[in-house]
């Protein structure tokens, strides 16, 4: 099962003066760069946690039908199935009602009856499912554990963007943020 995103959120969970009032900086020198560290620590806790922060549509790409009918999800927490297709030998697309489908968003399961199921007609990459994932469209939904994970990586990175040049290393993720994201963290099987 393969995951491509297609749409990203539209919102950070903070705002850039939210940031800068926690880096303490009264200036707007590096304002492009805060909200890139930002995005990008969003995307770093989002990648170890396996979880859409907030609002996101993804591509779930899988090459048969599990023998049970339910597909769990490895990234969440999902929201709704938008759309479900099967591709047949020459790569066209067949659209499958998304009503067919039991959508349990506590577990992060999309199921259906196997035999209710058209079988794909290629071997890989033959059903696609579109997929809404994340807590919500606002910051506030977001766990203010996970939003203060954001802020304090993003920090960190700010602080020490200069080590890079000079040989030394930030990339490791600092133990106070492994902390926080620890519990949320969904394990890869």
């Amino acid at each position: 099962m393969s995951a491509i995103l297609l749409a990203g959120p539209v919102v950070e969970p903070w705002t850039l003066a939210e940031l800068k009032a926690f880096l303490r900086l009264d200036h707007d020198d590096d304002d492009s760069v805060i909200a890139s560290l930002q995005a990008a620590a969003r995307a770093q806790i989002e990648a170890m946690t396996r979880r859409a922060l907030l609002l996101q549509s993804w591509r779930i790409t899988r090459d048969a039908w599990p023998r049970d009918g339910r597909i769990a999800l490895r990234i969440g927490p999902l929201r709704a199935l938008l759309a479900a297709r099967v591709l047949d030998a020459q790569g066209t697309a067949h659209p499958i009602d998304v009503e067919n489908f039991v959508v349990d968003t506590s577990d992060g399961v999309i199921a259906a009856p196997v035999w209710s199921l058209r079988e794909p007609g290629r071997s890989a990459g033959g059903i696609v499912l579109d997929v809404e994932l994340g807590y919500g469209t606002h910051a506030s939904d977001v766990p203010e554990l996970l939003r203060h994970a954001v802020r304090t990586l993003a920090a960190h990175w700010y602080d020490n963007r200069g080590m890079a040049a000079i040989g030394g290393s930030v990339a490791m993720l600092p133990g106070s943020v492994a902390a926080m994201i620890a519990s949320f963290r969904v394990p890869a099987l």
